[in-house]
């Protein structure tokens, strides 16, 4: 079992530092803005939840892929209260067994647990990196989320769910090798999109 908290706590730390003036701006995930990253994380945080608990329904049959919807006026709110709920629903020993759903797709409790931990983590960065804030990767969330995208190849999410491994230096910090695996270049800036 991974503890889900310090990551989402990380994350809950950007929201203050997120202006209603940089939620069109662009994020280093190409298809989403700020904006749209927000809402794919509120969107996220209630299906994992779900899928934690084995709710298995409307929030956990969505495929991501379905479009997102608008960013509700009280994300502030919201958001961090979402992210609270996702760590300690992941904390029972119950939700890293059997079987559960998330985007509509079945698999292992203690892959959806990985799987959560991973999209908190990356799209923590991408915020931090879009509005200019520092973010760290919590270094137990770091070890597992290298290992799930290392292993991207042969569970056949590259191309679908992640783009293609850009390559950093050997020795590069656990959180820009995390962000490379992803397809995301750690160097990436507003700037230079």
């Amino acid at each position: 079992m991974l503890d889900l908290g310090p990551q989402t706590r990380e994350v809950k730390a950007l929201l203050d530092g997120i202006g209603d003036d940089q939620l069109a701006a662009p994020t280093p995930c190409e298809a989403y803005s700020v904006g749209d990253v927000l809402s794919h994380l509120l969107g996220l945080s209630l299906a994992f939840t779900d899928a934690a608990k084995k709710n298995l329904g409307a929030s956990t049959d969505q495929n991501p892929d379905g479009g997102l919807p608008p960013l509700p006026e009280d994300w502030r709110r919201r958001l961090p209260a979402q992210l609270d709920e996702l760590a300690a629903a992941w904390r029972s020993e119950s939700a890293w067994e059997g079987e559960t759903q998330a985007g509509g797709v079945t698999l292992p409790g203690d892959l959806a647990g990985v799987v959560a931990l991973n999209e908190v983590l990356l799209h923590g960065w991408d915020l931090a990196r879009a509005t200019g804030q520092d973010y760290r990767g919590d270094a137990a969330s770091l070890e597992a989320s290298i290992g799930m995208l290392s292993q991207a190849d042969s569970m056949e999410m590259r191309g679908t769910i992640f783009g293609p491994v850009v390559d950093v230096p050997g020795h590069a910090p656990p959180l820009d090798r995390a962000v490379a695996l992803s397809g995301r270049s750690p160097d990436w800036s507003p700037a230079s999109r």
